[in-house]
């Protein structure tokens, strides 16, 4: 019996140290020779420390970041576009000691961050599946984004953008603008009629904007189910809080099916989410409109049918969430950076009223409004619906003379890109949408919908929902900020207005 119990004893302690030994390699061995190799090619870094790589560094710069004060914030004429120190403190410290491109570790996954042009550039024009996207977070957002568009890689990824791709195409957009106007129409006359017989408003804009974007995603991909379609915009709303937070214990591990209050409530969505997509779907006939039932023919061509469902389910779910959040986050700054410059409230507001010719618009009058375009594109320039672009090295791959093992993850500051003041010139931070009129931004230069073979699909469906808002709202309001509004961008999965953008509205 004691020999059997020494031999017990034994097997577990050398199981314990060979899981030790496993982790310790994991964790810390494996990553450290990938800093290595990074390290001699002359690329810096803060020094990571076990398990954990430099996150404690990271909360620690995030914690004493110092709020602005109400006086700073609503001095509005002194408004800061660059919210760089305040949204991402450690890579800012970071880049201000190690330059432009420097390493740095969450765990064990190792990371590059990049604002190097020559770098960007190569990221830019690389259409090599060997770029795929950071699975970063990917454990941790699983039941929001599954194996959809947004986080997949390699085949798989480029079979289903082949799938989603032509839902896009300008001709489907042009289908898609009536629908758009009537949203729009919804929300400005809610407007109107707050206004009553004083011709002045102040409000908060930011949940009727969610409100219109929901409501067109809804009308534009569920057709005649779009009531429906709202009912599960509200279940993915609720399935993105309870996994916005970062789960870094799944992010070393990989292990997510521990029965935690989160885990179960992010299953529970999930399972209903997925129920009423595929209703929606099977139930929709010959609606021509309806994006899950178009998707389910596409990818039921395979003749897998579990494998169709899974696509379409979690491809909608990406959709929603890059579709919807972004749109509205945009549009609030948009309209900050129009009230802030009433003398561009005023010229595109002419613009609107000779394209349109007091009708509503449609897609040929939205080409027409190219002030308009410029607002907004300079708007995505200094509040970039994406704060990062970000992909993983599924191979070695040489960018811009680096060469980035394996296994690395590519981070790309977007707004450190957008504000060079070698790629935009000395006015780089101010609000000028005259810098897009002349000639064309370089696709390095430029990334607001992302770089290369995996920009974003949906980005002139977004252009043309932003127009038809802004078009609609300012053909019957003036714009300027409230005295309360507090300048104060903070990061949310993107970069949105901590306290919401508060307007005053005057009847035109």
């Amino acid at each position: 019996m004691e020999v059997e119990m020494v031999a017990a004893a034994t097997l577990c302690c050398v199981g314990a140290c060979t899981l030790a030994l496993y982790l310790y390699h994991v964790l810390w061995l494996a990553p450290g020779r990938v800093r290595a190799a990074l390290r001699s090619q002359g690329i810096g870094g803060p020094r990571p420390s076990f398990p954990y790589g430099n996150s404690t560094e990271m909360s620690q710069a995030a914690a004493g970041v110092k709020a602005p004060s109400a006086a700073a914030a609503s001095g509005h004429r002194g408004i800061v576009h660059d919210y760089r120190p305040a949204v991402f403190p450690a890579y800012e410290k970071w880049r201000k000691e190690y330059g432009p491109i420097f390493t740095y570790s969450i765990g064990n996954m190792v990371f590059l961050h990049v604002s190097r042009e020559d770098v960007v550039r190569d990221l830019s024009l690389c259409l090599s599946l060997d770029l795929g996207k950071s699975s970063y977070m990917k454990v941790t957002h699983r039941p929001l984004f599954g194996d959809g568009i947004l986080k997949s890689s390699g085949e798989a990824w480029a079979y289903q953008r082949r799938l989603i791709a032509p839902e896009f195409y300008p001709d489907k957009v042009k289908g898609m603008v009536d629908l758009m106007v009537d949203s729009a129409r919804a929300l400005v006359k809610s407007w109107e009629d707050r206004i009553g017989s004083g011709g002045v408003l102040e409000l908060k804009i930011d949940d009727d904007f969610r409100a219109y974007s929901a409501d067109v995603i809804s009308r534009t991909c569920f057709g005649s189910s779009y009531v429906k379609g709202k009912e599960i915009f509200a279940m993915i709303r609720e399935l993105q809080k309870t996994v916005s937070k970062t789960n870094l214990l799944a992010e070393l591990t990989g292990l997510s099916f521990f029965p935690t209050r989160s885990n179960r409530e992010a299953w529970r969505l999930n399972r209903m989410v997925r129920q009423l997509m595929l209703d929606v779907a099977r139930e929709s006939g010959d609606d021509h409109r309806n994006l899950p039932n178009a998707m389910l023919r596409r990818a039921a061509s395979s003749g897998d049918r579990a494998a169709a469902e899974n696509f379409i389910v979690d491809n909608c779910k990406n959709i929603y969430f890059a579709g919807y959040e972004s749109t509205a986050v945009t549009a609030a700054w948009c309209m900050m950076l129009l009230a802030l410059h009433p003398e561009w409230q005023d010229r595109v507001r002419d613009e609107v009223q000779q394209a349109c010719a007091a009708a509503a618009p449609d897609f040929t009058s939205l080409r027409k409004m190219k002030k308009l375009t410029m607002v907004i594109q300079e708007t995505l320039r200094l509040y970039p619906a994406g704060s990062v672009v970000s992909r993983q090295a599924l191979r070695d791959i040489t960018l811009g003379g680096v060469r980035v093992p394996a296994g690395v993850n590519i981070y790309v500051p977007v707004l450190s890109v957008h504000l060079d003041q070698e790629l935009w010139g000395a006015d780089a931070r101010e609000f000028s949408p005259e810098r897009f009129a002349a000639a064309r931004p370089q696709p390095h230069a430029y990334l607001p919908f992302g770089a290369g073979a995996r920009t974003c699909l949906g980005q002139g469906f977004a252009m043309a929902e932003l127009k038809v808002l802004l078009a609609l709202v300012l053909s019957r309001f003036e714009l300027r900020l409230s005295p309360d509004y507090k300048h104060s961008p903070a990061l949310r999965l993107i970069v949105e207005p901590e306290h919401g953008v508060r307007l005053v509205l005057k009847s035109v």
